[in-house]
C-alpha cells in the first residue's frame, strides 16, 4: 500500500489564507470580501499587503454576494469569505440570481463546513451545502482534503472563469499531499490502488480513508482510495474505471448522505455501471455541540465507520 506521511497537522482554512496571500502578490485582479470573520478566514496577511483590495462588508452576507457580483463587471476576481452556513444557506437567493444565473466570476469561499465546526453547534454547522451548490447550473464545487490541497485549489480557482464554491474547515487535520502540487479542477486523484473495494472520499474523510485502507490491508482486503476534491464537475471516468475493477464502492464525506458526493457517485453508477455502494455520511440529521473528534465519532465519520462500510459492501458483491 502507498504510504502517506502527515507533514504536520494544519487547518484547511489556513491553506485558503496562504493561497490568498500568494494571489495578492501575483494576481492584481483578485479582491477579497469578508463578512466580519477575517480571523476565521485567515486572510489578514492579504489585507495587510493589499488594503485597497479588501472589502469588510460586516454581518451582511447577502450584500456581500451582490457586491461581489458587481465587482466582476469591472474585471475583478472577487473571493467572498464567511462560514459555510452563511455562505450558502443564508444567501442562496443572491447566489442563484446574481452569481450563478448570470455566470459571474465569483469565488465563494466557505470555512467551518460540516460538523467539525464543533462547539458552535447545529446553527452554525452545515451538512447540506454541497447539495445546495452543486444543483446550481454552472457552479463548480470543490472540497479539498488538507492544507496543501486547499492552498493549491485557491490558486487554481483564480484561473478558472465562472462561479466556484470552495469548501474548507476549521480543525487541524493531517497535511499529507505535496506542497508543490498542481490542482486540476475536475480531476480525481488516485491515492492507493486496490482490487477488492473502491473508497471514494472527499475533504476530511480522505485521510480517514487512508487510515482505514491500511487497517483493511492487514485483514487481507485491498482497498483502492480515490480523492474526489472536485464534486462538480465529477470525474466520472476515474470512478467507473475503479469500480469496474473492484466491483463495489464506499463513499465518505462530512455531509448529509442526501445531496452529497455519495449521491453524485450513485448517479454515475446508475447510468453506466450499477454497483453495490455504501455511504459514510450523516444520516439526514443536524449536528450538535461538541469537539470535532467527538462529533466525527458520534456521527460515524471516521476510519472505523469506513472500515465497517467496506466489510458491509463486500458482502453485497
Amino acid at each position: 500500500m502507498t504510504k502517506y506521511v502527515d507533514q504536520g497537522k494544519n487547518d484547511t482554512r489556513s491553506g485558503y489564507g496562504a493561497g490568498m496571500t500568494e494571489l495578492g502578490r501575483t494576481n492584481p485582479n483578485v479582491v477579497a470580501l469578508c463578512a466580519d470573520l477575517v480571523g476565521s478566514l485567515k486572510i489578514q496577511t492579504f489585507i495587510d499587503e493589499n488594503p485597497e483590495r479588501f472589502f469588510q462588508v460586516g454581518i451582511a452576507e447577502a450584500n456581500m454576494m451582490g457586491i461581489a457580483a458587481g465587482l466582476t463587471i469591472g474585471g475583478k476576481i472577487p473571493f467572498t469569505g464567511t462560514f459555510a452556513n452563511f455562505s450558502t444557506g443564508r444567501v442562496y437567493d443572491q447566489i442563484r440570481q446574481s452569481i450563478a444565473y448570470s455566470d459571474k466570476n465569483v469565488k465563494i469561499c466557505a470555512s467551518h463546513a460540516g460538523i467539525t465546526l464543533g462547539e458552535d453547534g447545529a446553527t452554525h454547522q452545515i451538512l447540506e451545502d454541497i447539495g445546495l451548490m452543486k444543483m446550481l447550473p454552472g457552479m463548480t464545487v470543490i472540497n479539498p482534503c488538507d492544507f496543501n490541497q486547499t492552498k493549491a485549489a485557491t490558486l487554481a480557482i483564480a484561473e478558472h472563469h465562472g462561479p466556484v464554491y470552495l469548501r474548507f474547515g476549521r480543525p487541524k487535520v493531517a497535511n499529507f499531499t505535496p506542497a508543490d502540487q498542481k490542482f486540476e479542477i475536475g480531476k480525481a486523484l488516485m491515492l492507493n490502488e486496490g482490487t477488492d473495494v473502491t473508497i471514494i472520499a472527499t475533504g476530511h474523510l480522505v485521510w480517514q480513508s487512508l487510515i482505514a485502507a491500511e487497517t483493511l490491508e492487514n485483514q487481507g482486503i485491498s482497498a483502492e482510495v480515490i480523492n474526489i476534491h472536485t464534486i462538480k464537475p465529477l470525474d466520472d471516468e476515474a470512478i467507473l474505471t475503479s469500480v469496474k475493477k473492484t466491483g463495489c464502492v464506499v463513499t465518505a464525506e462530512e455531509h448529509n448522505y442526501l445531496g452529497g458526493l455519495g449521491e453524485s457517485v450513485s448517479r454515475v453508477l446508475a447510468l453506466h455501471h450499477p454497483t453495490p455502494q455504501e455511504f459514510v455520511a450523516t444520516q439526514d440529521t443536524f449536528g450538535e455541540s461538541g469537539t470535532p473528534e467527538q462529533l466525527m465519532d458520534k456521527y460515524g465519520l471516521n476510519n472505523k465507520a469506513i472500515e465497517a462500510a467496506v466489510l458491509k459492501v463486500l458482502k453485497r458483491k
